[in-house]
């Protein structure tokens, strides 16, 4: 196999997330955030849910337990949405037959003897289990299910945790490797601003001052992890840590390292669209402060989303997308006031993962030190899934969920020439810690 043609496997093995697929099979390890508790009615409506390639319905039964289960009835796949939510279980409207949260179907009117009957037909249905408003979903083997990731910022008292949902139109890895590349900050988010723009004690002044960072980065028990360095002009040094951590999590650096409690998932919808579900302490602080006019950095707005629809991509779509170019204002551009034009630092980064298409072609790229992350991050992926594949070699962090919590990223300012893992290591241990 030529190296295009190698690359090209890689890429199909990296962003291919059905069942059957290698890196389908790795998530399918993992309990992954699937909806806002919020979106299911007691006795409610189904809700179409698109996750890992599978059309599935979730339900919240009268007496609130959730399922999630294959939207097609197994009778003759009439499609269980338009189920009745009835005491007992989702009743399909073609025939009446009726399946519990097990997905275990537990009445057949139409069939003679239909108590007999009804022992032999389930219907493929997936594990979920609720924790601060989020439901979370388990795909895989329900013999050997994990347990859930014990990621930090979950450990939040719910007023102290903020949740934002919001979908993606491209696919998940592309959409995730926004949050490990470092340098972009520097030029997407806040290529329009100097130093001079800035407060003094403002950290974002060392990523302004210089814009092309040292990077380092190394395997962790969680996934990955870098560190990128800036020299300040006192001669310190201004590090910033972020992480991938398994299957499809990152921390981006995105405030101070001593309480920057921080995660965000990307969940495959299917090949090309993704949903992120972000998790932030409210106590954290902000990484984009007040410049130094006492305006808030420009580009810095509100998330907008449109109404939720029954539709299976009608969940949390943006209200700037690439049918309107993001509301791109070239004026704002033109006039430096906005570097990319675009208000939203997260609307910054969707535009620029979605103009990728629907999968980036990876044999184009010509990486250079500053995707030294990406880089390791793709193989570090590739390597466990192949080796799932392979033999069943579990991935990292489904049997041992605490690895997740010694994973945290954020920025910070040092003296001296210590080593950046050194450096983590000493700092994690002065950092606020939840759920100890």
């Amino acid at each position: 196999m030529n190296a295009k043609a190698a690359l090209h496997q890689d890429n199909e093995d990296l962003t291919r997330v059905g069942p059957g697929t290698v890196m389908g099979g790795l998530m399918r390890h993992y309990w992954l955030p699937a909806m806002q508790s919020g979106e299911l009615v007691a006795g409610g409506a189904p809700v179409r849910l698109l996750m890992l390639g599978e059309p599935l319905v979730a339900w919240r039964s009268p007496s609130g337990e959730v399922g999630v289960m294959d939207h097609r009835c197994p009778h003759r796949n009439a499609s269980l949405f338009f189920g009745r939510n009835e005491a007992g279980g989702l009743r399909c409207i073609y025939h009446g037959w009726q399946f519990d949260t097990a997905g275990r179907c537990v009445d057949v009117p139409n069939v003679p003897r239909g108590d007999d009957f009804k022992a032999r037909v389930k219907t493929t249905a997936y594990q979920a289990h609720e924790r601060h408003g989020i439901v979370w979903v388990y795909m895989g083997d329900a013999a050997h299910t994990p347990p859930v990731p014990k990621i930090e910022v979950m450990e939040a008292e719910p007023g102290d945790l903020e949740i934002e949902f919001a979908q993606r139109e491209c696919n998940w890895l592309q959409a995730l490797e926004g949050d490990i590349d470092t340098s972009h900050l520097g030029f997407l988010h806040v290529g329009n601003v100097e130093p001079d723009d800035l407060l003094p004690d403002d950290p974002m002044r060392h990523v302004v001052a210089n814009r092309a960072p040292q990077l380092e980065a190394a395997d962790a028990p969680w996934g990955t992890t870098y560190c990128a360095t800036k020299r300040t002009a006192g001669g310190a040094r201004y590090l910033r840590y972020a992480n991938f951590m398994f299957p499809c999590w990152t921390q981006a650096p995105q405030g101070q390292f001593e309480n920057n409690l921080f995660a965000r998932a990307w969940v495959p919808m299917d090949d090309t669209h993704t949903m992120s579900i972000t998790l932030l302490w409210k106590r954290r602080g902000n990484l984009f402060r007040t410049m130094a006019n006492g305006q808030p950095l420009p580009g810095v707005a509100p998330l907008a989303l449109l109404p939720n629809t029954t539709e299976w991509l009608g969940r949390y779509r943006c209200v700037q997308n690439p049918r309107n170019d993001y509301l791109i204002d070239r004026e704002a551009q033109r006039s430096n006031r906005i570097f990319s034009g675009i208000e939203n630092i997260g609307m910054q980064d969707q535009a620029v993962t979605e103009s990728m298409g629907g999968i980036t072609d990876r044999t184009r790229e010509q990486l250079v030190p500053s995707d030294l992350m990406i880089a390791r991050t793709r193989r570090r992926l590739l390597k466990a899934a192949r080796a799932l594949a392979a033999d069943g070699t579990r991935p990292p962090g489904v049997d041992d969920p605490f690895v997740y919590r010694q994973a945290r990223s954020g920025d910070m300012v040092v003296e001296g020439d210590t080593d950046w893992r050194l450096t983590y290591q000493h700092k994690i241990g002065e950092a606020v810690r939840l759920g100890e």
